[in-house]
């Protein structure tokens, strides 16, 4: 017997919506993580992580799938405070092996629900602005996306899922474009502390800005050379 995907994906958002409803502990605990992600900082993010003990890693590979569902919260403060909690190297493995299925998620959701669904994660203005984006330069806007730090790389992966891209194409292209970033990040976060950190995240973020700008060009004069082609 064949199961219908969209009925069991249907099944379990329904059955986490409710244990969200009618369990206080659970209810409590999702409310206090997007207080603390959407209005922490880095240290605020690394000290509740941390407040869990020998559960902080599971806390925040749960907190950056969180992050994912209720976009646009980015993910650049998590990727942060795990290199400043568990050291840069494992750091950077906990935070792209999170982000890696927060991404599936979000593409699987859009995929088997459909755009109607994702709107209600996303809002309808920003994912028509990313969907239509990513119609246009397909493998393009993953790249730029995972060179801005403070875009959340979720609203590309709800996109892609509305595509005909497939799952593994789309896996790929997330693994290997979100790995830099995820590298640097990890870096910046794991071995530099006050001002330092500071300084080079500012830096970090300026040229992720440049690069993006100068890309953004690139692909608008390209575009233009081809109407006027056609």
């Amino acid at each position: 017997m064949k199961v219908n995907k969209k009925i069991v994906m249907l099944a379990v958002i329904a059955a986490c919506v409710l244990v969200y409803l009618f369990v206080p502990s659970v209810n409590q605990g999702i409310n206090r993580s997007v207080r603390i992600l959407t209005s922490e900082g880095i240290e605020g993010i690394a000290a509740y992580i941390r407040s869990f003990g020998v559960y902080a890693v599971i806390v925040s590979f749960a907190l950056m799938i969180l992050q994912s569902l209720i976009s646009p919260i980015p993910a650049f403060f998590i990727t942060l405070a795990n290199s400043a909690i568990f050291g840069w190297v494992n750091g950077a493995i906990l935070s792209w092996s999170s982000a890696m299925a927060g991404a599936a998620l979000c593409f699987y959701i859009s995929r088997v629900l459909g755009r109607d669904v994702a709107e209600k994660f996303t809002g309808k203005g920003m994912l028509e602005t990313v969907d239509k984006f990513f119609h246009d330069y397909g493998k393009y806007a993953i790249l730029i996306a995972r060179l801005l730090p403070f875009m959340s790389f979720d609203l590309v992966s709800y996109a892609a899922g509305l595509t005909g891209m497939s799952f593994l194409a789309f896996f790929v292209a997330t693994g290997i474009g979100q790995l830099p970033a995820t590298i640097v990040y990890s870096y910046v976060g794991g071995t530099l502390t006050g001002g330092a950190q500071k300084l080079m995240t500012g830096l970090l973020i300026l040229f992720a800005v440049s690069i993006a700008i100068f890309v953004g060009k690139k692909l608008y004069n390209d575009k233009q050379k081809n109407k006027s082609i056609d």
